[in-house]
């Protein structure tokens, strides 16, 4: 459990604060966005990053509606039913949008889905493959749920061959139960990318944790451990920041300087790829890994 005692952070310090994305491309960017219909997390989530990552060619866009039918502490999406409403014309209108914006990675994630019996990893799926099809030099990453631990429905993502599998840890061992969904755990979320990773389908496996929650740094590596032993490449670290006054709070604002040292010891751990800063999110740099 997070201890409560623990002193809270009174205000953000100056490394949190960020100039609001500005510019031309930024702003048609916006515009063409809008004008999709899409739902991208970087500016639902007011993402700090979503300059940088736009004028990269990266964004991630969130599938299967605005309504998860679990209640992490941390997140600040809709809780509740979406009765088994799905959209089977998204996948078309995603890919699309990725073709005519000029997209050249994609983050896709969803809201998790536990009303549909495969979690919706056919839409992920489908999505996947219509944008390979529009769009070939674009790679795409599915964020995904734990799908409740159905290795099946994530075989059906696999399937369509995403060039990276992402599935977030979001925390460490001890503060799962108190930071995530009681019916997310960290063991189910080993097994997802354990099995993502024998599966030989995607190129890459990744994973992520939230800084400032009351971890311990051992407990951290203890994390990264966990990971590698499970064959994850790219290892990312940000800071929590609390959405709203009735989530988690933040019990540290963890330094730049914290950050790196976490930085190298993942490298020496053996990732591909090690992205840790304040302001990193999961999807950030994530194009990275694929430059040679």
């Amino acid at each position: 459990m997070i201890d409560l005692i623990a002193p809270q952070p009174k205000r953000k310090p100056d490394w949190l604060k960020v100039k609001l994305a500005h510019g031309e491309n930024y702003e048609r960017l916006k515009k063409d966005v809008k004008a999709s219909g899409l739902h991208t997390v970087c500016q639902e989530a007011m993402c700090p990053n979503i300059g940088e990552c736009w004028g990269a060619g990266t964004a991630t866009i969130m599938i299967l509606g605005d309504t998860c039918t679990r209640g992490c502490h941390f997140c600040n999406v809709k809780t509740g039913s979406p009765r088994g409403e799905v959209d089977w014309l998204e996948p078309k209108r995603v890919a699309e949008a990725v073709r005519d914006l000029g997209w050249q990675y994609l983050v896709l994630t969803a809201v998790d889905r536990d009303d549909l019996a495969d979690g919706g990893a056919a839409i992920f799926a489908s999505t996947v493959r219509m944008i390979h099809k529009l769009s070939p030099a674009s790679k795409v990453e599915c964020l995904t749920g734990d799908f409740a631990g159905d290795l099946d429905a994530l075989d059906v993502v696999l399937g369509a061959q995403p060039e990276v599998l992402a599935h977030n840890l979001e925390t460490v061992r001890r503060l799962t139960p108190t930071v995530r969904d009681k019916r997310a755990t960290f063991d189910q979320s080993l097994a997802v990318l354990d099995h993502a990773n024998r599966s030989g389908k995607s190129k890459f496996t990744k994973t992520s944790l939230m800084l400032g929650l009351g971890e311990r740094e051992d407990e951290i590596e203890d994390a990264m451990d966990a990971a590698r032993a499970v064959g994850v490449d790219i290892f990312t670290m940000g800071q929590y920041l609390q959405p709203t006054k009735r989530h988690l709070d933040v019990v540290e604002y963890v330094t730049p300087e914290k950050f790196e040292r976490l930085r190298e010891v993942g490298v020496a751990k053996g990732f591909r790829q090690v992205v840790s800063s304040p302001l990193s999110r999961s999807s950030y740099h994530a194009e990275q890994a694929f430059v040679e």
